[in-house]
């Protein structure tokens, strides 16, 4: 049976071409709004750090109406580092929408969203956004897009896709580029007469594939996903049934259940074939789980998440400072909290290790893991955690194999040579370059994903601010040997106490500060960057000796330089192999591992020698 009452499809694209901003209007243009009622934009980046930095980092379930059809919408992060959300949440939909800028064209992540989706062999939509942009090349942006469609081995059906172009942020779709557009309606047409309503058999055994968990403080896990067979039902009696866990079979009930409307979930009492659905009150549910009827348990395959490529590991706090500023201290607070967030993030590892006071965090990149860092220090967490290191493998031969990538790099013509430059030196090796005649260059580069770990930072600077990066895992490869991440030394503090001006005078003559007066600083923690490559000790506690009373006043006259103050980003960067980051949830301090001198004098002695 087909649900010609109901299309469930997915916004697919990457970074920053305008998926949150076109589920906006589809939302405003559906009347799930109120005329007078005010709106923030991006409505979907619910999470306070999705909206700082105006980024999706989780997949969100909306659903809107047209002429009496219930289009259920799922917008996915564009991020690389999120792509586990994206890999997920294709098993609910019998479509996607693809969404290409149309100044930028096709970017790694798009070529990545929509090869997943071609694997599922989903229809595709492709949305050309911004028309508006003066540098709007529609065109030539078709011709790409046709292109990578080819390069993925679509069918014949996927490569007859439509085309739509739209500007989000005006709130206009159009079928053709000369067309003049009103308003959505030629993408909603789109979207009922191109995508495929759900099938499925509504007498048969109940078949739910959990893609999606949500946690609500109140009801605990939620469990969400698409009604692929029979109907289920509140107080049904179920099993939990896994694919990739041929052992498991557990008997749950269905306490509530809901279905969405806008940005709302409605309670319901039973939802049939091709419902996307939210399911509370079963304590153990978990991403790839199916719920079945008891007396026929199926589960659904699930396709497997791609690995993580990138560790850290998360140490309790244990410096002079340790639990001072934060809430939750102990190793136990830790490890609940890591636990919790592998109820909802699919991609993340956690590991216990020798020791209780450490675990070793596996994620997608630098990017995933900072996230959760910047969420658990906003929670009231301290901790420290190491500089990422990548995941190595190897091959049947013995071989060693690292994680590669595959970066697109458009900069400005003059800073290239620059930008060549520096990836060379981190074993990057340069597989395409063309300018665009507007006085950009697109650089193509396969490079070790460890080469990329502290970069983005020195591409901002050497670019200024005119670069973007984007990066797309590339498989395994072999072993490209040592890089050298930093060739600057830290300025490390002699003694603990607090930052004093005149300390602080003498010490910014050795290099750039991180801390200004009246820090609290402690024997061991780095207060600024050497530009040497050497570390070198400075006492920033120093105070002037006071001979007479007429010199107590001449510390006024000391000019400080403004400290350089690293954002949790660039921390992480900085931070060399030696060192951690201390997290608090009101300071980063960076602090060498060994806070003794004389030990850390030892260790580096020992390990020159080995």
């Amino acid at each position: 049976m087909k649900r010609e009452d109901i299309r469930n499809i997915a916004i697919i694209a990457h970074v920053d071409h305008g998926k949150t901003t076109l589920v906006d209007e589809l939302l405003k243009q559906s009347g799930v709004f109120r005329s007078n009622q005010a709106v923030v934009e991006r409505v979907m980046d619910s999470n306070a750090i999705e909206r700082e930095r105006g980024i999706t980092i989780l997949s969100k379930n909306t659903a809107v109406f047209y002429n009496g059809c219930k289009i259920n919408i799922i917008d996915t992060p564009g991020h690389a580092d999120f792509g586990g959300e994206v890999e997920r949440v294709l098993k609910m939909v019998n479509g996607v929408i693809l969404v290409v800028d149309a100044f930028e064209g096709p970017m790694p992540q798009t070529k990545f969203v929509l090869k997943k989706a071609l694997e599922l062999s989903l229809p595709v939509i492709v949305c050309v956004n911004k028309m508006d942009r003066p540098e709007a090349r529609p065109t030539e942006v078709v011709d790409e897009v046709l292109e990578l469609l080819l390069e993925l081995d679509a069918n014949d059906e996927q490569l007859d896709c439509p085309f739509v172009f739209a500007s989000a942020k005006s709130g206009i779709a159009s079928l053709s580029m000369e067309e003049e557009a009103k308003d959505m309606t030629p993408l909603f047409e789109t979207i009922i007469n191109y995508i495929p309503a759900p099938e499925g058999d509504p007498d048969q055994s109940t078949q739910v594939l959990i893609s999606t968990i949500d946690y609500n403080e109140y009801v605990g896990r939620i469990g969400i996903g698409k009604v692929d067979n029979g109907t289920i039902r509140v107080n049904q009696e179920v099993v939990l049934v896994n694919a990739h866990d041929p052992d498991m079979n557990v008997k749950v009930k269905i306490s509530k259940l809901y279905e969405f409307d806008g940005l709302k979930r409605v309670e319901v009492n039973e939802a049939t074939v091709g419902s996307i659905v939210a399911i509370s009150g079963i304590a153990d549910i978990h991403i790839g789980d199916t719920i079945c009827s008891p007396e026929h348990p199926e589960p659904i395959p699930f396709q497997k998440i791609s690995e993580p490529t990138i560790a850290m590991y998360f140490n309790v706090n244990d410096s002079p400072l340790a639990g001072t500023e934060g809430k939750f201290v102990t190793s136990r607070h830790l490890r609940d909290r890591l636990m919790r967030e592998l109820n909802t993030d699919v991609s993340l590892r956690v590991e216990e290790t020798d020791t209780t006071e450490s675990f070793k965090v596996s994620g997608r990149g630098e990017l995933h893991l900072s996230v959760l860092i910047e969420n658990m220090r906003r929670e009231g967490y301290e901790f420290s955690v190491s500089k990422a290191e990548v995941l190595y493998k190897t091959d049947e031969n013995g071989k060693k194999l690292e994680p590669m990538e595959h970066a697109m790099i458009d900069v400005p013509d003059e800073f290239a040579g620059t930008v060549i430059e520096k990836l060379g030196q981190r074993k990057g090796e340069m597989i395409n370059m063309h300018t665009s005649g507007n006085g950009h260059t697109r650089i193509e580069f396969s490079i070790p994903a460890r080469g990329l770990i502290g970069y983005r930072g020195e591409f901002l600077t050497d670019t200024k601010g005119n670069g973007i990066i984007n990066t797309l895992f590339d498989g395994y490869g072999p072993y490209k040997g040592d890089i050298q991440y930093r060739k600057t030394g830290s300025l490390i503090a002699y003694e603990t106490g607090e930052s004093i001006t005149y300390g602080l005078y003498n010490a910014q003559e050795r290099g750039i500060l991180f801390i200004g007066p009246g820090v609290k600083v402690y024997s061991g923690m780095v207060v600024g960057q050497n530009p040497k490559a050497e570390d070198i000790e400075v006492n920033v506690c120093k105070r002037k000796q006071l001979t007479n009373t007429r010199s107590s006043s001449a510390d006024e006259a000391l000019r400080l330089t403004p400290p350089k103050i690293l954002s949790l980003e660039q921390a992480l960067e900085f931070i060399e192999t030696d060192e951690l980051l201390e997290v608090t949830p009101k300071s980063l301090r960076i602090r060498k591992k060994i806070l003794d001198p004389t030990l850390r004098m030892r260790d580096r002695r020992n390990r020159q020698n080995s």
